[in-house]
């Protein structure tokens, strides 16, 4: 079975108590503390070899990411189809909330994106298989080990994905600088796919033909656009808002 490294004390940490396979933990000789006591506990909890190693061992794991003095291998984060996150949402709510990353390339947004939507309740993270960053070990860090809690489905073409999921009665929400409303006037308490497009050129023009209602964040200041994951996190959070309010 293929194996991915983790590095970073959280993602290591938040592999292991997600019950996600990890083979083998790696601690840099003569680190001490809490988070490696309990990096330690966890990994015996969990019938995991821990091994001791020198800085170098750490470097050429991480590849360049940064490790903490802490790395581990693991099973690949595991890919859901879209109907069981459906089914599994649905259980849950009849409004499952989906977030889609429209060919976003830099893993600190895709990562940051994935934290927000665990944070959020997301049901779903949604990325497509070609021309999208990779659930690779800087997602998986910064993310602080969201992935391995958060579904996440590969999908093939993004605009007949997203008319499948209209016709199941869900509404598509595009993250635009062009919006026609302000994000909090969008009815968001329904079944709803939030899309964030790629850094730089926003999303894609089928993507947004496809898109039931285009929203905007309002700029007070002398920018006029955020990146990805501050944008994602505003319109999830708005979901959040206003789900609670009808509670």
């Amino acid at each position: 079975m293929a194996e991915e490294i983790i590095a970073g004390r959280n993602a290591v940490l938040e592999a292991l108590a997600s019950k996600r396979p990890v083979n083998k933990v790696y601690i840099r000789n003569g680190v001490h503390g809490g988070s490696i006591d309990r990096l330690i506990a966890a990994a015996r909890e969990a019938a995991v070899p821990v091994e001791f190693v020198q800085e170098e061992k750490l470097d050429k794991l991480a590849e360049g990411v940064r490790h903490q003095g802490v790395a581990a291998l693991a099973a690949p984060v595991a890919f859901h189809t879209l109907e069981e996150i459906l089914e599994q949402a649905y259980e849950k709510t009849n409004k499952p909330f989906l977030l889609l990353l429209d060919e976003l390339q830099d893993p600190q947004n895709v990562g940051a994106l994935i934290r927000s939507a665990d944070a959020a309740g997301a049901h779903g993270v949604l990325l497509p298989k070609r021309r999208s960053c990779p659930l690779n070990m800087t997602v998986a860090k910064i993310s602080a080990g969201a992935v391995n809690y958060v579904p996440v489905v590969q999908i093939g073409n993004i605009a007949q994905t997203l008319r499948s999921l209209k016709k199941q009665g869900f509404w598509v929400v595009g993250a635009d600088m062009d919006g026609e409303c302000l994000h909090f006037e969008a009815d968001l308490d329904r079944p709803v796919v939030l899309v964030i497009g790629a850094e730089g050129k926003g999303l894609g023009r089928l993507v947004r033909e496809n898109c039931d209602m285009l929203v905007r964040i309002p700029m007070q200041g002398g920018v006029n656009s955020l990146n990805a994951s501050a944008a994602g996190a505003i319109l999830m959070y708005e979901v959040v808002r206003q789900r609670m309010l009808k509670v």
